[in-house]
């Protein structure tokens, strides 16, 4: 698991080990990860050119890996455009995801199985006014989960892939003078996650409600949507 230090993650690998699981975690700020109780720990930072060296080297810690749990990301609503904030933004949710995500995909392909789930966000349905680059690199991961699963699937790979699609939930990403509403427990919401990877999901909208508030999203055409105030 990559960003397992707090909030989801935290929880996943918590629920994940009561079912039996053994657990390596991974985080940049490893001192966090020393009560969790898993079976190895790692300092991975996914903006870090040695970061999937360090992947390999807690998969052979763990002798093996069959999921592949990722919840690593930044978000910030920018509204002035502020560029260190979204340059941050591309380089952790662009570019740091699809090196760790890359970097599991060729493990689980050379093994000829695996499974990997990743917290993407609904953010990416429909371009947020608010969070540009938030928006845009939610939007990104999941069409890049989906080209790789129609990819393993043309290569014959036995690769499952679970894009798990939270609403706003009530962790340090959302701490700030900003209220949202619908805010959801990470509690809650790990256990929706557990349940979507268990039953090989390929997408999880949490929850319910966020559900019905995508799918209205979708339908809004592009010349309304522009008009909206968020």
């Amino acid at each position: 698991m990559v960003g397992a230090s707090s909030g989801i993650g935290l929880e996943v690998a918590k629920i994940l080990m009561e079912q039996g699981w053994t657990v390596g975690v991974a985080a940049r700020r490893v001192e966090l990860l020393q009560g969790i109780g898993a079976a190895a720990e790692e300092r991975i930072d996914v903006t870090a050119a040695d970061a999937t060296q360090n992947l390999r080297r807690l998969i052979d810690r763990l002798g093996g890996m069959d999921l592949f749990f990722y919840t690593s990301g930044i978000g910030k609503q920018n509204r002035e455009l502020a560029e260190e904030i979204e340059l941050a933004t591309v380089q952790t949710n662009g570019v740091g995801f699809m090196r760790m995500i890359g970097e599991a995909y060729r493990y689980f392909a050379h093994q000829g199985s695996g499974h990997i789930a990743v917290i993407t966000s609904i953010a990416g349905t429909k371009g947020l006014g608010p969070a540009p680059a938030y928006s845009a690199t939610k939007a990104m991961q999941n069409v890049y989960l989906q080209a790789l699963e129609q990819q393993a699937r043309s290569r014959g790979l036995n690769i499952c892939f679970t894009d798990v699609r939270p609403g706003f939930v009530d962790t340090a990403l959302l701490n700030g003078d900003f209220h949202y509403p619908m805010m959801l427990r990470p509690e809650k919401v790990a256990q929706e996650i557990v349940y979507a990877i268990n039953h090989r999901q390929h997408i999880r909208v949490i929850d319910w409600k966020y559900r019905i508030l995508t799918a209205i999203w979708r339908g809004i055409p592009r010349w309304l949507w522009r008009r909206l105030r968020l």
